[in-house]
């Protein structure tokens, strides 16, 4: 299964850590919002006008405690959908 193919509800993963690059209102630039394999939940599904090809998903990612955080505009390249096993 492919991002692209996945709905409002479904569960992703950070496939990199994810850094606020300063386009969170009220964020600080450079905190990380989800290290790689962090678990999420896709709350919408858009495109930035700027670039209707590319779809941007809104993931809310489980802190250490398994709260849901903020959302966090990801592009594709930005999720997995199945866990990295760590060895």
């Amino acid at each position: 299964m492919k991002i692209e193919d996945l709905d409002i509800g479904d569960v992703v993963y950070a496939a990199k850590t994810i850094i606020d690059d300063g386009s969170i209102p009220n964020g600080i630039e450079g905190e990380i919002l989800a290290e790689a394999g962090t678990r999420g939940v896709i709350t919408l599904i858009g495109h930035v006008e700027e670039e209707p090809h590319r779809s941007v998903f809104l993931v809310r990612f489980e802190d250490k405690d398994m709260n849901l955080g903020n959302p966090v505009g990801c592009w594709v390249e930005d999720l997995m959908v199945e866990p990295r096993l760590v060895n």
